[in-house]
């Protein structure tokens, strides 16, 4: 190898190299090579966007700033005089939506964390760690959502904020995402060995797949439930768009995950494929017991069993997705309304109920 190609191809991390972009800038290197990108261990400086390799990373990145919303644009007047008419909701759906919202209130904090705290320092690609800033904005505006139902509504803040700790199905759940958290948070953690690549995936596939791809859309259809019977309309107006971020949040997941697949196949060994199913099987019954906690009766024209059934047939899309056979072959969706609700391409104006009263950097104030 000569000189040049030396400087322009760095050693791979696992054996000394730096892929944080925090080390020693190398005076006189070649530009960065796409070919030498990699998705981890990189071969490549990751503080060079271009050129890019990973087109569908920027593509994502692209439609999370054309998606950009906040929820203070949406009116919640309606959703204040439901919430305190006497019987404008029926206890049943005040039990779903408050321990709904306590679920989500501190679950995007939690993947918020994640992002900051392990995957970005490991996922050693600039386009992709482009989209992880983009996401990690979104993941604080969902926050600031249930900060602003909760403020509007009236709710108890510290109990709304705390149900991850006293309602058992949401506290299994966070529990069970926050092993693969606390694993690659450890400072002395490093990808470049077999083990601790298969330990960055079972994170990747923990927070993306489970977490965002499953865990959220019980939520989400109870939500939207309630807001095709004009109920809470505001809150489900939010849980839409929120919806719609996550969509793309799943899909850019799910392309990280196979792209590391096709880069490192070495990684997935039978084993590990036996591992990751047994991980989709488990997180599909923690989201059960989750839909039997917030709704112990049938309303709104969904159940705790139908809830499963829908549960079973997103575990399965999930699992196919990243090259995995169907766990339950559940082919029938109960909530087939949900396919519209998460259709980024229709051609209805989503945003045509936003306020659009926006402050400018003009006219803000700068004490």
């Amino acid at each position: 190898m000569t000189t040049s190609e030396n400087r322009a191809a760095p050693t791979a991390a696992g054996t000394g190299a730096d892929t944080s972009g925090l080390g020693e800038i190398e005076r006189g290197a070649a530009p960065v090579d796409a070919d030498h990108k990699r998705m981890i261990n990189a071969r490549a400086d990751v503080n060079q966007l271009l050129p890019l390799k990973y087109h569908w990373a920027w593509e994502k990145y692209l439609a999370g700033c054309a998606n950009h919303w906040m929820p203070t644009e949406v009116a919640m007047q309606a959703d204040i005089a439901l919430w305190r008419t006497p019987g404008g909701l029926t206890d049943d759906e005040r039990l779903m939506l408050t321990r709904n919202l306590g679920f989500f209130a501190t679950a995007e904090s939690l993947v918020a964390n994640n992002i900051v705290l392990a995957v970005y320092r490991h996922l050693t690609n600039p386009e992709c760690r482009q989209y992880l800033l983009r996401q990690s904005f979104e993941e604080a505006v969902h926050t600031h959502t249930f900060q602003y139902v909760c403020e509007s509504l009236g709710l108890d803040e510290g109990e709304l904020f705390n149900k991850y700790r006293t309602v058992p199905s949401i506290t299994e759940k966070d529990a069970w995402a926050l092993r693969y958290t606390q694993a690659l948070s450890d400072p002395d953690f490093r990808t470049g060995t077999p083990e601790a690549d298969r330990a960055f995936l079972r994170d990747l596939i923990a927070f993306y797949v489970v977490f965002e791809g499953m865990w959220f859309y019980t939520g989400f259809a109870q939500i939207l439930a309630l807001g095709r019977r004009n109920k809470m309309v505001g809150i489900a107006e939010q849980y839409q768009y929120i919806l719609r971020d996550e969509s793309i949040h799943l899909n850019f997941g799910i392309d990280c995950i196979n792209q590391i697949k096709i880069e490192n196949p070495h990684l997935w060994t039978a084993e590990f494929v036996a591992e990751i199913r047994g991980m989709l099987h488990q997180a599909c019954e923690l989201e059960v017991a989750y839909a039997r906690d917030t709704m112990p009766r049938g309303m709104l024209g969904l159940t705790a069993g139908s809830c499963e059934q829908y549960l079973r047939f997103i575990t399965d899309r999930r699992a196919e997705q990243i090259g995995i056979a169907p766990l339950f072959g559940e082919t029938d969706n109960p909530f087939p309304w949900m396919s519209e609700a998460m259709d980024l391409r229709k051609e209805k104006n989503f945003f045509e109920t936003r306020v659009t009263e926006y402050r400018t950097g003009g006219s803000l104030d700068w004490d």
